[in-house]
């Protein structure tokens, strides 16, 4: 896979264009969902969420869970109240995200927190979490049910768990794997495996969406950490260097310093420990990563994991909605180039 070839044969840039002409009709639902939803009498819990929710987001998970529905040939309306709450799910993330790292910036504008302070921005998270629950009980499924409120649980497990690893440079690959696997993989995983419930399909056809759910999840951070350094606040939407300045060991940080001699460890040391975030350190810290091959590595990690939930999908037949979802995975990977 690369920005410009592609498993199907295409030779335009991926996007996700396709994806949004398959499920527009159902996200326009979807859309009316949340919007009626995230209104209440107290007139800054609208505002604030809508700051974000209409903030230029691509509606992925969502999409994902209304894709993976059409690509089972399920035709009924469960899935748009289910999507919905996947997208309040992952906005309450988001406002308590950029809360934790105390983030100025997301998708290009300034974050809530830097608008409303922190206290309303926790407090109008709980809120979208509440109603992504009201939301689950609506739809009558235990099982669907089980899966998104596990979701929401693991999420926030990697969270903390990223937490407890801020500014610890010596954290191992595996733990951070594990990490992303919780905080990012888990909610793509639960959007899609929900489409298999509300079609009605066995645990095998359950497995298989998750995996490509869970692969692209994974491929999907892999691929921000790496932009983190490699791109620019224009073209990423948030602070270049954030990932730097708030000391997050990621996996381009990790290989380098595993990669480095004495001087580069301790460099990556004392930047993860918040001694040494300028920007010349970040420049720095830029020049290490590509000559350690870090920032090369994480991207083929990232294709490695995007290739597995393209291969997820092999028991589905082709069609318009399969060729959507692999294209999905090709858009992901793509923003880094």
């Amino acid at each position: 896979m690369s920005a410009t070839v592609h498993s199907l044969g295409r030779t335009a840039a991926p996007s996700l264009t396709p994806m949004t002409n398959l499920v527009a009709a159902d996200l326009n639902h979807v859309n009316q969902v949340i919007l009626s939803r995230m209104q209440s009498e107290i007139a800054l819990i609208p505002e604030l969420a809508g700051h974000l929710i209409a903030g230029g987001g691509k509606r992925m998970r969502p999409m994902l869970t209304l894709a993976c529905a059409r690509l089972l040939d399920y035709a009924g309306t469960r899935h748009h109240k289910l999507a919905a709450a996947v997208e309040f799910i992952h906005t309450a993330t988001l406002l308590h995200d950029d809360v934790v790292d105390g983030s100025g910036l997301r998708r290009g504008r300034r974050t809530a927190n830097i608008i409303w302070g922190n206290s309303a921005s926790v407090l109008v998270g709980d809120f979208l979490f509440s109603r992504a629950f009201e939301l689950m009980v609506e739809d009558g499924s235990i099982r669907a049910l089980r899966i998104l409120a596990n979701a929401s649980a693991v999420i926030a497990e990697g969270e903390v768990n990223q937490l407890t690893a801020q500014g610890q440079i010596d954290t191992p690959e595996e733990r951070y794997l594990e990490i992303i696997h919780a905080k990012t993989a888990a909610l793509f995983a639960a959007a899609c495996r929900i489409a298999a419930v509300v079609a009605e399909r066995d645990n095998a056809v359950e497995e298989a969406l998750d995996a490509y759910g869970r692969n692209l999840g994974i491929a999907f951070q892999l691929i921000d950490d790496a932009i983190d350094y490699a791109s620019d606040g224009a073209t990423m939407g948030k602070d270049a260097g954030d990932d730097f300045r708030d000391g997050k060991v990621t996996l381009p940080v990790i290989l380098a310093h595993a990669r480095g001699n004495d001087a580069d460890r301790q460099f990556w040391k004392d930047a993860m420990e918040g001694r040494r975030v300028s920007d010349e350190d970040l420049s720095h810290a830029n020049r290490l990563l590509r000559a350690t091959g870090a920032i090369e590595d994480t991207l083929g990690r990232a294709r490695t994991y995007g290739q597995r939930a393209i291969d997820a999908l092999g028991r589905f037949p082709s069609g318009v909605a399969k060729a959507a979802l692999v294209e999905a995975v090709e858009f992901a990977i793509a923003r880094a180039y």
